[in-house]
């Protein structure tokens, strides 16, 4: 069986069941009102049902609190049967359950446009400059909607080609009325958020290329050192072999001759003088 909690009174006394919101009884304390004067309930029982505290609902019977309200029929609504409460009164440990509707709950509609008086209007410019001057990480959107402006409006003051240019003065839009600072520092976390996390983006773009020109550079300087060597030992032989191997092909004989003529006696000769 599944379990059903109610939620906090705050709520209107809603039955909750897997994460639903249930329908809640129509003005509670009213109808605790009513439940209270004319059925035999127990206070639990009323303070379940109508999102409310057991002494709260004690009180109400004892006509300290809601003095002089009218009750409301939650039969007469629709919201109850008396067959549901009778089954209540015969035992204590029950609870009542709400009737469901089928009339079709209407779907929330999501928030217009920002409204601003038209006395405050005239001061939106100044306010978009003031935040374009002061906090530039913010982006046209969240300026936008903080000022309840366009795109094209930002982009003409920061450009200043707005046609009122020259009469601007940058104001805190807080202080014109037209935000609150909550607001605006919520708007700021955001963006100071962005930013952070596109700074740790470009880093880590920054180091992955940084690794891959340094691989490319290591390639380039091993594929240099072995092109050197290939170039000096081409064919085999290397630039010693190929210079003495040429001068091999020359007149070798002849040039040996010639050393043996030039080659100087050991011990040298000593000529007697004419003195001696």
């Amino acid at each position: 069986m599944t379990e059903t909690r109610k939620s906090p009174p705050e709520l209107g006394g809603a039955d909750v069941s897997k994460g639903v919101f249930m329908n809640a009884p129509l003005m509670p304390k009213a109808t605790a009102v009513w439940l209270v004067d004319n059925t035999a309930l127990s206070f639990d029982q009323v303070a379940d049902f109508c999102g409310l505290h057991a002494l709260e609902v004690q009180a109400i019977a004892d006509e300290e609190v809601a003095i002089g309200m009218q009750g409301l029929d939650p039969i007469a609504n629709g919201q109850l049967t008396r067959e549901e409460i009778s089954r209540c009164e015969a035992n204590t440990a029950e609870r009542l359950k709400l009737s469901m509707s089928d009339i079709p709950i209407p779907e929330a509609r999501g928030k217009g446009p920002r409204y601003t008086p038209l006395s405050k209007r005239q001061d939106k410019p100044d306010a978009i400059a003031w935040l374009l001057r002061h906090y530039p990480e913010l982006s046209d959107a969240q300026v936008g909607r903080i000022i309840g402006t366009t795109k094209p409006t930002i982009n003409s003051i920061r450009d200043r080609s707005h046609w009122n240019t020259p009469n601007l003065r940058p104001r805190s839009p807080v202080e014109i009325g037209l935000c609150s600072m909550e607001e605006l520092e919520n708007n700021l976390d955001t963006a100071r958020a962005r930013a952070q996390r596109k700074a740790v983006r470009e880093r880590k773009a920054a180091e992955k290329a940084a690794r891959q020109n340094g691989d490319v550079l290591a390639a380039a300087e091993v594929s240099s050192e072995k092109v050197v060597p290939e170039a000096s030992n081409e064919d085999g032989a290397s630039s010693d072999t190929t210079v003495w191997s040429a001068m091999a092909d020359s007149k070798a004989a002849g040039l040996s001759d010639e050393a043996e003529a030039v080659k100087p006696e050991w011990p040298p000769k000593v000529e007697e003088s004419d003195a001696s």
